[in-house]
Formats: C-alpha cells, structure tokens, sequence
C-alpha cells in the first residue's frame, strides 16, 4: 500500500438522514460547520445526508419514492418531452412524404399527358 495517500484527520462525526431524522456516530473526515448535541451528551459535527440506511428502501423492505430534490418530476417531464419532440419528428416525416408523393405523381402526370 502507498504510504501518505490516506487522510489522518478522521474524527467523531453525527450522520442525520434528513427523511426520517435517524442519526448515527462514526468516524469520517467530512468537513462540517455544523454541529449536534448527541444522544450521549457531547457535541459532534454534523452532516445532513438525504438517504442512509435507515430510510432507504432497500434497508427498510418499503416500496416508496424518497425525491426531495425533484429528479422523479425531471424524469417525467423530460420523457413528456421526448415523446413530444418523437411524435413532431413523426409528423413531419409523414408531411414531407406526402409532398414528395404528391410531386412525383404531378411529375407522372405531366409526363404521361405530354
């Protein structure tokens, strides 16, 4: 292993998932400028984290949506949107098949009657 890759400053840290409030100790070198009253009594750093193992589906067996920063509603509406720009592409293309079969059956027309 290389020698001096690896942080020194690991210290006491409070983890606080931000959906259901659960808080955990352990060590990290997260920086933080704020701090918490922890169960035992000392104050710790904190870091405010928006999933943990305490709320996430996967840990806790519950089928639930966890979106606190809107990515569901910014799938949806970019799918809404492609599905727009799809069905315009569409459109198109069928408009301009229709001209250049319109064109060519007025080249046919004038060919035959001349």
């Amino acid at each position: 292993m290389k020698q001096g890759i690896h942080p020194t400053n690991y210290r006491a840290v409070v983890f606080q998932d931000l959906n259901n409030g659960s808080m955990f100790l352990t060590r990290s070198t997260v920086a933080t400028d704020e701090t918490i009253k922890y169960q035992d009594g000392n104050e710790y750093p904190l870091v405010k984290v928006h999933i943990s193992r305490s709320s996430h589906p996967f840990f806790t067996g519950e089928e639930r949506i966890v979106d606190i920063e809107g990515r569901v509603d910014k799938f949806k509406a970019r799918a809404e949107a492609a599905k727009a720009a799809r069905e315009k592409l569409g459109n198109a293309a069928k408009k301009e098949a229709a001209r250049q079969a319109a064109k060519t059956k007025k080249t046919e027309t004038k060919t035959t009657s001349a």
